[in-house]
């Protein structure tokens, strides 16, 4: 479950994204250039806005917003979005967007076609009429964040797998899992490479049994004992206090001797006294399940005294078990109802079962999984596929760097849980050896605007992290982005330049 604060970061994260409004400017709009030839120059002339302090600093309208093309190693031309003279809102790659471009900021439509590749993972998989289990690896990448939310909202658990990329830094799979609904969750690469533990948390979601079940009363009555006889037999009574015997041998000069004696009652006051001597047999004759719930109903009035610093009555677990055996008390009934419509007052051993809301809810059988293929994905697939033997495949991997292997390993064991169940694998954002791949299509782009879209009450479907470069003021912020996003560990935000 996520935490309160880390929910918070994620809605203050969805609620800065502010929707630019688009005015026109006198100046010419500086279009990408596959998209430049198409405008006049000369634009409508605005009315003009003064300021009380014409040398302050004013910031220019933001018309155009680009991605960056990390293989070129520039801002991109083709996955960026800007607005024409007549204020239409036209993409490098997909054109005149029209009205389903209203309302969604300049940031996002920059990274439409990751979200299209998204969308069209989840049509690929939804093709075949079924809801039930979707695992994504590279869920932190722009079309996984949008395969994760949009099979989230049709009514999917999904499992996502945060890579190597962005799993180190902190919160961010935090902040994955808490756009996932239960009873999906995320977990980080490294996670992900341990196959059988992977495999067993994506069969446990798909079925609804998480591994969680309760221990019955008598099991845990039996763990008590075994641990009270334990105790019994290393702090008997005979000692001045429960505290190892080493610790109170004089190791130390003579002439300390005489000091060690003195404050040794006083170091010995903090230690509880040692235990009584309890017989096994009486102890499982007289020492019952209800009685152990007494025994550990003692530990919360002790703690509320603690607490509220009354700490004047004498308080030792093993005396209170051994006067337990000799005059057994009754259970509070009202502290241990267990019949109560919601959740109980107290957790209890003797009877073990979920409340009402709180029961695992099976995320249903694995429908698919979708691979987002990372460029250390993509390099170490094409290693290993290129080799012919298995000796030459083993050779593949090990010259490959550990964030390739990783990445390789942690991408087999998605594939696997959806193969194994006999559901369909398939890449979005490139393709792999030995993989069908997703490519978006004109119904995509449309899902993924309509995912984009602010509703009325400021919710959407889907969101983004997105670090934005003002290059239309500060030119050199286009270079800085390119050089932060080509960055061996960019960060978790999508990397954006507007202009």
């Amino acid at each position: 479950m996520i935490s309160s604060s880390t929910a918070r970061r994620v809605s203050q994260a969805v609620l800065r994204r502010g929707v630019h409004t688009r005015r026109k400017t006198k100046d010419a709009v500086n279009l990408p250039g596959a998209l430049a030839q198409n405008f006049p120059t000369k634009m409508v002339e605005p009315a003009v806005e003064t300021t009380e302090d014409p040398s302050a600093y004013q910031k220019s309208t933001v018309t155009s917003a680009h991605a960056i093309d990390v293989e070129a190693g520039k801002v991109s031309t083709k996955d960026s979005v800007a607005i024409s003279p007549d204020g239409k809102v036209v993409h490098g790659r997909y054109g005149e967007l029209g009205e389903a471009a209203d309302g969604v900021p300049l940031e996002y439509l920059a990274l439409l076609r990751m979200a299209a590749e998204g969308a069209a993972g989840l049509r690929k998989i939804e093709e075949g009429g079924k809801t039930g289990t979707i695992v994504v690896f590279g869920a932190s990448q722009a079309s996984g964040l949008a395969a994760v939310q949009l099979a989230s909202a049709n009514g999917h658990a999904v499992v996502g797998v945060v890579g190597a990329e962005h799993s180190c830094h902190e919160d961010m799979v935090e902040y994955v899992k808490g756009m996932i609904p239960e009873p999906g969750t995320a977990v980080a690469e490294e996670y992900a490479i341990a196959k059988k533990n992977f495999a067993d948390l994506v069969n446990g979601i798909a079925s609804g049994d998480e591994g969680l079940s309760c221990y019955g009363a008598e099991e845990c009555l039996d763990d008590f004992k075994a641990n009270l006889l334990e105790y019994v037999e290393a702090y008997p009574e005979t000692l001045p206090a429960a505290v190892d015997p080493s610790k109170m041998k004089f190791l130390g000069m003579e002439k300390d001797k005489d000091n060690f004696r003195t404050n040794m009652e006083a170091y010995l006051a903090q230690f509880p006294p040692g235990a009584p001597p309890i017989a096994k047999d009486q102890l499982d004759a007289k020492f019952t399940t209800e009685q152990y719930e007494v025994f550990r109903n003692k530990f919360w009035e002790q703690t509320t005294s603690v607490v509220s610093g009354d700490e004047s009555h004498f308080f030792s677990p093993p005396h209170i078990a051994v006067d337990l055996m000799k005059q057994p008390q009754k259970m509070d009934k009202a502290v241990y109802d267990t019949s109560h419509p919601a959740v109980p007052y107290a957790f209890t051993t003797v009877k073990n079962f979920y409340a009402p809301g709180t029961q695992e809810t099976p995320g249903g059988p694995i429908a698919g999984a979708l691979i987002v293929v990372t460029p250390n994905l993509e390099k170490a697939a094409k290693a290993v596929d290129a080799a012919k033997t298995l000796r030459e495949k083993g050779e593949a991997l090990q010259f490959l760097t550990d964030a390739e292997k990783s990445a390789f390993s942690a991408a087999c064991s998605v594939a696997s849980s959806a193969t194994k169940a006999g559901a369909p694998v398939y890449t979005i954002g490139g393709k792999l050896p030995g993989l069908t791949d997703a490519p978006a299509t004109d119904a995509d782009v449309k899902e993924a605007l309509n995912g984009m879209a602010i509703q009325d009450d400021g919710s959407t479907k889907l969101d983004y992290f997105v670090q934005a470069y003002r290059a239309g003021d500060f030119p050199f912020y286009a270079d800085y982005a390119v050089h932060r996003a080509t960055e061996v560990l960019a960060g978790p935000r999508q990397i954006v330049v507007t202009k």
